[in-house]
């Protein structure tokens, strides 16, 4: 079937750094302060005489952001004023940057990325009141990155939403690994803009759309695939001229999008060089060669270790990109135990039992990465059963022990004996005539009842390979 629309997608990500103080001024960055208005000075507040002085480490910090992307790293930036009135701005103009960034080019998660610079973000306007607004200036001035993609052609809708929320996701990997930002979307530190148009001409860009202000991954899906079908859905009508270049929210109640207002162009903010601000050579006050021997390893080289090292799943692989803390614990384990079987059920264990155990008790502690090397070693050695390993995980997250010893204390250990087996297995058969019968007519899933209650019989010391090889022999 012929294609008749070609989504395409352009993303703008704001990130707020991690720095000890603000942008251009020595008020302290704390995200999480509640009280209002107390990080706040005459510089960031724009009184009259103030002078603005440039954050070295926000620029540090966006430089190794660029090197991470394999973006070009600019000899000559400039910080400059872009002009426009709101509420949030206190100068009546932000300072940013225009036709200098840190970084230009570079690539991420599949998608061409075009430039990243640095900007000061803006005071937290408070709708919460009543029928007026409050302005909240903790944030304004706080060191605020600006990531750019290039227009991605997707070839539907469903991947274009995906395609967008995976680049999303990389990139808020990138900040954690590299340690410039917490990028907590639910508070406001990396929020995510979509810039969406449709056409017919895979070599032509439609109207753009731009969506704002998206602050989860859920968000950014949901609102990028119901804007495409919407103007997809005025295309199909006729109506292909009511898609205009704006700005639309997104209102995750309702689930759809709404018009805010008409898009602004570039010459609408009047943008000119910061006249209070030095001019920056940044291959002069960096060592650009260094910082990129540096810098951590990154998720999609930690992705093709895993894979190559471990021969674990995919889908564990992730659980260990996201959670830095639980990655090392467990390559810890793989250590120990080297054997890819065992490094594969150990991850089993992680992400589904333990990982378990910490979604449903939070502020468990982990365990040694000895005694959890050891716990697997039981089970792979079949000394434990699966249920014995399970109880004995939630033993060693109270208190941390040596598996060995709870499981001889409990009697957890299996027993292989097939002399003291045989006599539990006789008094099972003798018991259960019903089922051995069945067994014997041909039903041959009725000798796992039969397991079942041996196992039950032995208090779960039976090992059921043995178990079921010794049924198999007394049912002949």
């Amino acid at each position: 079937m012929e294609k008749k629309y070609y989504p395409t997608i352009g993303l703008e990500i704001h990130a707020e750094l991690k720095t000890n103080t603000k942008m251009f001024c020595g008020c302290k960055n704390d995200p999480d302060e509640e009280k209002p208005n107390v990080n706040i000075c005459p510089t960031c507040m724009a009184h009259p005489g103030t002078l603005p002085v440039i954050n070295k480490k926000a620029i540090e910090n966006v430089i190794k952001v660029g090197l991470a992307v394999s973006g070009k790293i600019a000899d000559f930036s400039e910080f400059d004023r872009k002009n426009y009135f709101y509420p949030d701005i206190p100068k009546g103009y932000q300072i940013s940057q225009y036709k200098y960034p840190i970084v230009s080019g570079g690539h991420l998660a599949g998608m061409d990325i075009t430039r990243i610079h640095l900007e000061e973000d803006t005071a937290n306007n408070k709708h919460d009141r009543g029928d007026f607004s409050l302005v909240d200036f903790n944030r304004a001035g706080v060191p605020l990155m600006e990531l750019v993609t290039e227009p991605h052609t997707f070839e539907s809708i469903e991947e274009t939403a995906k395609g967008a929320s995976k680049f999303a996701k990389e990139f808020q990997l990138v900040l954690w690994y590299l340690g410039v930002s917490e990028a907590n979307m639910e508070k406001g530190e990396m929020r995510v803009e979509a810039n969406i148009s449709i056409s017919r001409d895979s070599k032509k860009l439609g109207t753009k759309v731009e969506v704002k202000n998206l602050n989860s991954f859920r968000s950014v899906e949901h609102a990028i695939k119901y804007e495409l079908d919407r103007m997809t859905q005025l295309e199909e009508e006729g109506k292909g001229s009511e898609i205009v270049q704006e700005t639309r929210g997104w209102d995750e109640d309702k689930q759809k999008t709404f018009s805010q207002r008409k898009k602004e162009g570039s010459a609408d903010y009047r943008y000119f060089p910061e006249p209070d601000l030095p001019k920056l050579k940044l291959h002069e006050a960096f060592p650009l060669e260094q910082m990129k021997k540096e810098l951590p390893e990154l998720p999609q080289v930690k992705r093709d270790r895993y894979k190559k090292d471990f021969g674990i799943k995919d889908e564990d692989i992730e659980v260990y990109i996201n959670d830095l803390t639980l990655g090392a614990w467990f390559e810890d384990i793989a250590k120990i135990l080297s054997e890819e079987e065992k490094i594969k059920i150990a991850s089993n264990f992680v992400t589904s039992d333990f990982v378990g155990l910490q979604k449903a008790n939070r502020g468990i502690h982990f365990p040694s990465v000895e005694n959890f090397a050891e716990l697997v070693s039981l089970f792979v050695d079949k000394k434990i059963s699966s249920r014995a390993a399970k109880d004995i995980l939630v033993m060693i997250v109270i208190k941390d022990e040596s598996p060995l010893k709870i499981a001889t204390e409990k009697n957890l250990l299996q027993s292989n004996d097939e002399g003291a087996l045989t006599t539990v297995i006789g008094k099972i058969i003798n018991e259960n005539p019903e089922v051995v019968a069945s067994y014997k007519n041909g039903k041959e899933n009725a000798i796992m009842s039969l397991v079942g209650k041996v196992i039950k019989e032995s208090h779960g010391s039976a090992n059921p390979p043995i178990v079921i090889k010794l049924l198999k022999e007394m049912l002949k």
